[in-house]
């Protein structure tokens, strides 16, 4: 039969809505680091087939979120210093190149959604609620990355971000995170004043916030 005309409500792929269950699990830790992860469990978990989870733990994989040995048990991923060091530096390389672009497409409303989303980020660290502080971050980071339109960096912090917020939940939960409020701050007047060199510089430094973390890692791991 020809493709009906009509266009259908658009809705996230079957696999891509897996992996963003399972991804968003592992790094709110309902999914626990070194947990066993079976796939006709998680597949009756999801309510799916078990072929869109075995193509959303490959992905998962190559995040670095997921240990897969061939023939073996696949796991959660344990926090690895060394993935989450390489992780923070193509990150905050990602931001500053999207804040960067963004500054000159960026308007009223824009910088209204930034400000907006730091108040959240700020009221919910106050509160101590790691998740809501995550989701808030996100938000805030997200308007530029939108404005900047670069589909090759919407790709790679899709890849990476998730490494990273595993971590940033800890961070979030200490007193720690507060830095970043006021360097989001810094970042939406650099925005309103229209320079970008400054507004990428402070938004790499935003990400820098996550090295004294990454350095206890390292040395726990030691």
């Amino acid at each position: 039969m020809p493709v009906p005309l009509e266009s259908l409500a658009p809705r996230p792929l079957l696999r891509d809505d897996v992996h963003l269950r399972l991804r968003d699990a592992i790094v709110a830790g309902t999914l626990a680091p070194g947990e066993r992860l079976r796939d006709q469990e998680l597949a009756a978990w999801l309510g799916v087939s078990r072929t869109p989870v075995r193509e959303a733990l490959l992905r998962l994989a190559q995040a670095g979120l997921v240990h897969a040995a061939p023939g073996r048990s696949t796991t959660v991923a344990t926090l690895d210093a060394r993935a989450i060091r390489d992780a923070q530096a193509v990150v905050a390389s990602m931001h500053r190149l999207a804040v960067e672009q963004a500054v000159p497409q960026l308007g009223p409303a824009d910088l209204d959604a930034m400000r907006s989303a730091n108040e959240r980020f700020a009221d919910a660290l106050r509160r101590d609620d790691p998740e809501a502080a995550v989701a808030a971050d996100d938000a805030f980071h997200a308007v530029a990355v939108r404005a900047a339109a670069n589909a090759a960096i919407e790709s790679v912090l899709d890849q990476f971000t998730p490494v990273l917020r595993r971590l940033e939940r800890l961070r979030f939960s200490s007193l720690s995170g507060r830095a970043s409020v006021a360097l989001h701050e810094r970042i939406v007047e650099l925005c309103a004043a229209g320079d970008p060199a400054a507004a990428a510089d402070v938004a790499h430094e935003t990400w820098q916030t996550l090295r004294p973390l990454i350095e206890t890692l390292e040395s726990e791991s030691d």
